[in-house]
């Protein structure tokens, strides 16, 4: 069928001009993508990016499924894993971000980072905080997680990520979690979540092993969450 395709977008129809010879995949975006001049000197002068980078990787990039490597003892306390735990942070910081993993910024290891101040906490709406367990928490970051379920009641939310710009669905997750590790120091961390917090543990628990949330997700409830602003 995609020959006969291919071999119909060349040839004209009666009556109408000739079809460009292209599919579906120019206007997706599969064809070679051009730098701006500005864009391509800043690349020969800095060099490519390093990880871990400033901003999330995209769908797409081979790092986001793919399982990430353990932590070693050696790298516990070290200046790269402290970059890479400090760039998490910032990253959380700087997006409407609650959890964000190593794999989103290009390093495949098993570390994760997670907040939720007062202040982003408020702007949900009373109704979804009650119904989710939505409460704040502090900085946490988790080096070589593991997680054990407490719960095993499936509750339905909504879910984004930083990840999926622009996107989100509804993805059943697991009630109570518990989650241990260390952090990057080495110390000991040991978090028993409900509600909201655990559902952004098994979001970026699912990062580590190559798993999206569209892996999961109610495909029919997957939104384009700038639709109607497309449509004006």
């Amino acid at each position: 069928m995609a020959a006969a395709l291919g071999r119909a977008a060349g040839r004209a129809l009666p009556g109408l001009p000739p079809l460009p010879a292209r599919g579906c995949g120019h206007a997706a975006g599969w064809d070679r993508r051009e730098r701006s001049y500005w864009r391509a000197l800043r690349r020969r002068v800095l060099g490519p990016p390093v990880p871990p980078f400033a901003a999330p990787v995209q769908v797409g990039a081979p790092v986001l499924r793919g399982a990430a490597a353990a932590v070693s003892p050696e790298q516990l306390g070290g200046p790269e894993l402290r970059r890479l735990t400090a760039a998490l942070a910032a990253g959380l910081r700087s997006r409407p971000c609650l959890g964000l993993s190593a794999p989103q910024l290009g390093v495949p290891l098993r570390v994760f980072a997670a907040e939720l101040p007062p202040a982003r906490c408020a702007r949900y709406p009373p109704a979804l905080r009650q119904a989710h367990g939505i409460e704040p928490f502090p900085l946490r970051v988790l080096v070589n997680p593991a997680v054990r379920v407490l719960d095993t009641r499936l509750v339905t939310g909504p879910e984004g990520c930083a990840s999926i710009h622009g996107f989100s669905a509804y993805v059943p997750r697991h009630w109570a979690v518990h989650v241990t590790g260390v952090d990057e120091c080495g110390v000991p961390v040991s978090w028993e979540a409900s509600g909201w917090a655990a559902r952004i543990i098994q979001h970026e628990m699912d990062h580590l092993d190559g798993i999206l949330y569209i892996d999961r997700m109610d495909t029919r409830t997957f939104t384009n969450v700038s639709w109607m602003e497309l449509l004006d």
